[in-house]
Parts: structure tokens; sequence; C-alpha cells
């Protein structure tokens, strides 16, 4: 038994919401034929077996008799998201109640525990101690890229030996193009194990008309959102500091935008905005700056700015220069690395990329150079997370600003404090609506095993309405596929979802813009409510309030 506090000891009792097509074991119904995103003959190719399956959906049926046991495997892969517990503890009651008989194994560590057949059963003892915590402590997470045909075979070997129906695979876009990959493969060889996605990412990117929202995203900005707020109370307190606050999102500004509409910030950076109006760096610095001057001229010598995590890969000359280091040193970085010293480092990136981001790299300070030739993720790509992008924006204002108290164009003081908040949304203990959908994706994701289904992203969508109305079934996941350039090649991934520039979201926060950054408005969100109203406890985002308004 887990050491527990009073607070979990609570929520272990949480039971969650379902909807009313999840209560019993529902009835399938098949839509239309689909097709991918983007790229359809190339994927279609890639994926004969599995593409264009219809999408499903469930209905009401009480009737649950005559279904056989199944044995399931299931795989937490990427970084942490709150959730993910009740994911599995929902394919757990899922396959029990199916049948009694049925068994779910957890592979530790991520899809490597898959590959070097490391598992546990997964037993009512152990799933009791893990409902409604947040975390991946259950069987741990992992980012081994399966993407060789000797892992597909290790996985299918100790597959039989358990006896295995299908795998869940819960993750985000990288971990169930994995999934589809494997769904692919496993179809081909006939080899009779399933392969099921859900979808997981704090990050929000992992988003279409059929998966309104990843789980964990929810959760986490109602985390990082209550920090916000404290940091604004104490800005408005003590008025004396700018804090420039990044936050995870890497490939898009989602939970930037979130917790700007939850919070009221002064300056928000969008990376998708920064991208469509290719705005350089300096005229990135020259926004910041102009608001910092004109609140000054009240007195108001303090503010907050959220800049997203991967803003400096959205801003064109910085991106074009990423783009050339990350081909360089994907076939060069064990030469890189055998480097004596920095200068020569330095020297062999200036001789290996074009003049013009070479002229770039060389005006950044050392500390960014550095956090630029870091080592790269499993996907070959700069770890922009180690890149102070936050403290870069701090330096680069604050030249800005001296350079107008020279011409007297500005007056006041710029003291600052910069933050990054990340991993702590990433564990938290999820909110009630992550609780309730995360654990609906898992029964979902028992349904869609229990009808034999392969190749599909569990989907529980209509989110704004009361749970009960939630629209539960499976979406393939190939029509969710495109091809995107990695190492050099043109891959089948699933399309990442950015900041949509003519959504209700982000047109809702450009009309609030200018007031909230010369005025203060803040709000302050306070941290995650459990217990209490409905409005209060249950509420979901705000960007989904919008959307389906």
């Amino acid at each position: 038994m887990l050491k527990v506090s009073v607070l979990q000891k609570e929520r272990i009792k949480y039971q969650p919401k379902l909807p009313k097509s999840l209560k019993g074991f529902p009835k399938l119904i098949n839509g239309d034929k689909t097709k991918s995103v983007a790229d359809q003959k190339d994927i279609e190719k890639l994926f004969p077996n599995t593409y264009g399956m219809p999408i499903i959906s469930f209905e009401e049926n009480l009737d649950m008799s005559g279904k056989t046991p199944i044995n399931v495997g299931v795989i937490l892969s990427g970084g942490q998201a709150p959730g993910g517990h009740n994911v599995i503890s929902g394919i757990f009651d899922g396959v029990k109640n199916i049948n009694p008989d049925s068994k779910l194994y957890g592979f530790i560590g991520g899809p490597g525990g898959l590959v070097d057949h490391k598992y546990i059963e997964l037993t009512a003892d152990i799933i009791d101690d893990y409902r409604n915590t947040g975390g991946f402590d259950i069987i741990g997470s992992g980012r081994t890229k399966l993407e060789e045909d000797w892992q597909y075979d290790k996985g299918l070997e100790i597959a039989k030996k358990l006896g295995l129906h299908s795998l869940v695979i819960i993750g985000g876009d990288d971990s169930n193009t994995n999934a589809c990959i494997l769904a692919e493969y496993y179809a081909a060889k006939n080899s009779g194990l399933n392969v099921i996605g859900c979808p997981k990412t704090i990050d929000g990117d992992l988003k279409n008309e059929m998966i309104e929202a990843s789980f964990g995203f929810d959760t986490a900005t109602k985390v990082y959102s209550g920090l916000i707020g404290n940091i604004q109370r104490d800005a408005n307190s003590a008025k004396k500091y700018w804090h420039f606050i990044k936050l995870m999102g890497r490939s898009a500004s989602h939970i930037a935008l979130e917790c700007a509409l939850k919070t009221r910030p002064n300056i928000t950076l969008i990376s998708e905005e920064v991208e469509a109006k290719q705005q350089t760096l300096k005229e990135i610095v020259e926004y910041m700056a102009k608001i910092v001057a004109k609140r000054s001229e009240s007195g108001s010598n303090f503010g907050v700015a959220l800049i997203p995590e991967g803003l400096i890969e959205f801003i064109p000359e910085m991106k074009n220069l990423i783009s050339e280091l990350n081909d360089l040193l994907a076939h060069n970085e064990s030469y890189f690395n055998s480097l004596n010293n920095d200068d020569e480092k330095f020297q062999y990136i200036n001789s290996n990329i074009s003049d013009k981001s070479s002229h770039i790299f060389n005006t950044l300070p050392e500390n960014i150079q550095m956090q630029l030739l870091a080592d790269r993720d499993p996907h070959g790509n700069v770890q922009v997370s180690k890149i102070e992008t936050e403290q870069l924006l701090v330096n680069l204002v604050e030249e800005k600003l001296h350079e107008m108290k020279a011409r007297g164009e500005y007056k006041g003081s710029f003291s600052t404090q910069t933050h990054f908040l990340g991993y702590e949304g990433r564990c938290a203990a999820p909110s009630n609506f992550d609780a309730d959908y995360c654990y609906s994706l898992g029964i979902t994701a028992s349904v869609l095993i229990s009808e034999g289904k392969t190749g599909y992203m569990a989907s529980v969508r209509n989110l704004t309405a009361p749970s009960e109305e939630w629209i539960a079934g499976g979406v393939p996941i190939t029509m969710m596929m495109n091809m995107e350039k990695r190492h050099k090649e043109m891959k089948p991934v699933i399309q990442k979802a950015l900041v949509e520039l003519d959504g209700a979201p982000y047109n809702y926060f450009k009309t609030k813009r200018k007031e909230w950054a010369y005025d203060t408005n803040y709000v302050f969100p306070g941290p995650i409510q459990y217990f209490g109203p409905s409005e209060i406890c249950d509420a979901t985002t705000e960007m989904l309030k919008l959307e389906k308004a």
C-alpha cells in the first residue's frame, strides 16, 4: 500500500463520471470511411491495412452477456500528463467488466518495456492505489522510439507469451504515430495483436474535430494559471518586478493562450502569430519594450509576460538556424562532440551553416549558443526546454529600454524575475474534468479492444456538455496523419494541432490584448478545486468554452 495524503485518500474514493453510452456495453456504430488530413496517396500506400477505416461511435446498450476474456498490455509513452492513471484504471475496469478473467499488463518504462519484455500484471490491489492520482509512476514512462522491425517483433514475442489481444499506447502525437505504425505492422503479419491509442499531452497539440482535447491539458493549465495568478498578485503588491514566465509548449502555444485567458497578463506571445506575421526577434523585443515603457508612464514599473517554450523555433531567422543545426548535428553529432573546446565547435558550426544563419548565431549570447548546440532529443530536435528564451528576451528588452532612455523615450525602471513553469504541471492530481475524461478514454479503449479494433484512437467528445452527454467512440489514427520531413527523410506522422489564428479563442484574446497590456486586469484563479459546486470543480478549459460557444 502506498503512503498517501488525506487529499489522496479522498481522491481515491472519487468515482469518475461517465457518458451514458459507456454505462453497460455499447453498441458500435460505423460512420463513413475516412482519409488522412493530407498526403492521402502516400499515407494509404504506407498503411494499406489500416487506412480508410470508418469513425466509430457508441450507443447505449446494457447487454453485456457472452463476452470472452481479453488480455491487454498498456504502455505510457513520452512526458507525463495528469490523468494517465485514470486511463489505466478505466482500461482495467473496462476489461474486467467485459469478463472478470480478463488481464491487464503494464509495460515498465514506456515503449522500451515492450521491447525489453519488462512488465507487471496490474491487479486490483495495485490499481486501487492509483485512482485519480497524478503521475505515471504506476508503470513509468519512456521515450524509446519504436521504428525498426526487430523492435516490433520483440513486442510481438512478449505479446504471444502473455496471450495479449491488444496493446494500448497512451501518448502524444509521436507516440500515437508509433501506435499507428505498430497496428499496420501487426495487421500485415496477421499476428492477432491489435493496437489502440489514447490522446495524451499537456501541450494540447494532439487535437482535431474528433479529439477535442488531449488529456492533462486542463489540469496542467489550471496548475500553471494558479501559479501565474500568485505571481501576478505579488507583482501588483510589490510593484517593482516584471516577471517573464516561460510555459510548456514546444510546437504550439495552447498552454500560453489558455493561461492568458485564465489570468489576463500584460504580454502573451503566441508562437503561431509570430510565424504568420514573420516577426523578427527585433520586432518582438520592440513590442515588449513598448508595453513596458507605456506602463511605466502611469507608474506601473511591473508586469507579467507569458512566453511559449517553443517561441524561438517560430521566429523565422531562428527557425532556419535551428533547422540547419538539427540537420547538421543529426549526421555529425559524434564528430561534433569529439571536438576539444567551444571555439572549435563554434568554428565547425559557422563553417557548415549558411552565412545568414551564421550571422544570427554569432549575435546570440554565448549561453544561448551553447543551449542551441546541446544534445538532441530522441527525434533529433533541439531541446527547446533547455533554451532560456525568457532570459534572452529579458536581456534584449533591457538593451532596448536603455536605448529608449538615452533618447528620452523611457524614464521608468526595469527589474525582472524569470520563471519556467514546466514540471510543476505534468504530474498534478487530475482535475475532475481530467479524472472523468481519462477514465472515459480508458473504458472506451477497452470497448474498442473487445470488438477487435486496431489502428484506432479512443475518442470522447462534446466535452463542454455534462459528462453524461459526452460522445465516446474511436477514430482511425491514419485520419490524423500527413507526411513531414524528419532527419532529412519524409515520414508519416500525426499532424500537430497549432493555435488557429482564425479560431474563437485567439480572436477573443486579440480583442482583449491591448486592454490587458496597459491596464492591470489580473485574474487570480487559485488552486484546483476538487470538492464543491460543479460549476467550479467540473469546469473545462476557457479555450473549449470559446470553441464550442
